[in-house]
């Protein structure tokens, strides 16, 4: 493929998970699409921020970077946290592309960045929680469950707007549910993502799209720069629309290329190589099974 075209994700996980044995999965896909106006202007609106990370817990081994996918460490439900503490937040999702994946959380989760562009003067205020957006593969679940929870709490908080950090491909899904939920109840969102063809499958009112592998839609590793201009980015999406299915393509450049190949690549495995890789899979899911 092309390093200058997007990675088709709907694409690439359907062969990846056919090697394996599984039938493709259907994304989410509607033709209409909420929009719901910024009510008042962004430096005096309060932002919430969601997010399709975990909570860090030593107890459930390896969470790292260079871990391998822990399916221990995902979670099925809503849960808040205080925006205002520190937190330590982990990428836990299958099919992210851990090889370009650092230990810097601020890529996916920009609180941080967020609560600094509250201190210029950029936005009103942070939320006083944010909330974490479960995976969860049901889209009904995702629609009739956790999307009215999150709707439930981002009102409690009084947030007149959200920005939404997706991860995974399921976590973009999850996401984009997610924000047409709250623009049906009239509160403004952002997506940012790095899977283009998954949120705009589903239709989002606003995407700012960011070329770079999954994990890091907030912003390069260490880069404090780049995560503030990405967040920038974001909330000037949500300034400016005009109307639904807006994408916005962040200048953020992935420095080392070769990434959009490596992901899910399935030359050169062998028979042998796509059962262990298959067992590894049923193995994951049995360990999701009794969590849910």
């Amino acid at each position: 493929m092309s390093d200058d075209a997007p990675v088709d994700y709907v694409a690439r996980t359907h062969a990846w998970y056919g090697a394996l044995g599984y039938r493709p999965y259907r994304y989410a896909q509607f033709r209409d699409v909420p929009f719901a106006p910024l009510g008042r202007r962004l430096g005096d609106a309060t932002v919430a921020l969601l997010t399709t990370a975990a909570p860090y817990r030593p107890e459930l081994g390896a969470q790292g970077a260079d871990a391998p996918y822990n399916a221990a460490a995902k979670f099925y439900d809503v849960w808040s946290g205080d925006a205002a503490a520190e937190h330590d937040l982990r990428v836990s999702h299958v099919a992210v592309d851990r090889a370009h994946l650092s230990d810097d959380q601020n890529c996916w989760f920009p609180a941080p960045a967020l609560r600094r562009a509250a201190a210029a003067g950029r936005i009103g205020a942070v939320a006083a929680r944010f909330h974490g957006v479960p995976t969860n593969r049901s889209q009904r679940t995702t629609v009739e469950v956790d999307a009215p929870e999150v709707v439930r709490r981002v009102r409690e908080d009084g947030a007149d707007a959200a920005v939404l950090v997706a991860n995974c491909p399921v976590c973009h899904q999850s996401m984009s549910l997610m924000a047409r939920a709250l623009e049906a109840a009239g509160i403004a969102t952002v997506v940012m993502g790095a899977a283009r063809d998954i949120v705009e499958r589903c239709g989002v009112p606003r995407l700012l799209f960011s070329d770079v592998p999954l994990g890091n839609a907030a912003g390069l590793p260490w880069d404090a720069a780049s995560q503030d201009a990405t967040l920038a980015a974001a909330l000037a999406l949500l300034e400016t629309a005009v109307g639904p299915r807006t994408t916005a393509v962040n200048a953020l450049c992935w420095p080392t290329p070769g990434w959009k190949r490596d992901y899910l690549n399935l030359e050169g495995l062998t028979a042998e190589d796509l059962a262990a890789r298959r067992a590894r899979h049923e193995a994951d899911l049995a360990v999701a099974a009794k969590l849910r």
